[in-house]
């Protein structure tokens, strides 16, 4: 589970970082460019790119990061990576609105823009351009900011997981380590302790065996005493 949470992740941060980057080229140099041209060549050119762009190298990532997001979100929601969690959601907001803004504000001009017809035929060139041009440069620029936030958003959230992936095997790793020295450690405090303890029977050993000596020396003396009649008579004289 968390090799495809990884997988999912890289993914998402992938194919939104690429519309980011689409989004902002036109935003710092299409569209500028176009700006300068003429009537026919900005409604030829844009006519031209809108059909070309339909293609699955753009419609994939375009569409597939919302599921792919989603799944994110799942799986750090059940566990895998939760402290990425909030940016996950960000990121997934963002796109949402971001997707929202192409969808009902730029598809539309687009297909207006199409629906014009032949630009060699059209007899308002000025006028099919003033209409489109600025609001589209201008929601342009907000849906590049947008997807630019959720790749941030992402970047970061990617980030977050991986600190927190390897806090995980390190913490699996440490364990054993952990184990040992803790075992080490007992096993020398109770041989520390039976080596004191030895040590304290020892003098106790000698302080019994010392107090009984003379009690039994004292007998084994009067005894000897009663046998000898010099010692006793000398005992009784005195």
């Amino acid at each position: 589970m968390k090799h495809l949470q990884t997988g999912t992740l890289l993914a998402a941060t992938l194919f939104t970082g690429l519309m980011a980057g689409l989004f902002a080229a036109f935003a710092y140099s299409v569209m500028p460019g176009l700006a300068r041209s003429s009537d026919h060549t900005l409604v030829e050119a844009m006519q031209a790119i809108n059909k070309a762009i339909i293609n699955p190298v753009f419609m994939f990532p375009f569409l597939g990061s919302i599921p792919l997001l989603g799944l994110t979100v799942v799986l750090a929601w059940r566990g895998h990576g939760r402290p990425a969690l909030p940016w996950l959601i960000a990121a997934l907001a963002l796109y949402l609105v971001a997707f929202a803004v192409t969808s009902g504000v730029n598809v539309p001009l687009n297909d207006q823009l199409a629906r014009a017809g032949d630009p060699d035929h059209i007899k308002h060139l000025e006028t099919v351009r003033l209409h489109f041009e600025a609001k589209w440069v201008t929601w342009n620029i907000v849906r590049a900011l947008l997807h630019t936030g959720a790749f941030a958003c992402l970047a970061w959230a990617l980030i977050l997981y991986g600190a927190h992936r390897l806090q995980e095997n390190t913490s699996t790793n440490a364990s054993p380590q952990t184990l040992a020295p803790a075992f080490h450690a007992s096993a020398f405090g109770l041989r520390d302790a039976a080596d004191q303890a030895d040590l304290d029977r020892k003098p106790e050993a000698s302080r019994h065996a010392h107090d009984g000596l003379p009690h039994a020396a004292g007998p084994q003396m009067v005894r000897r005493d009663d046998a000898n009649p010099a010692v006793r008579t000398a005992t009784n004289g005195t």
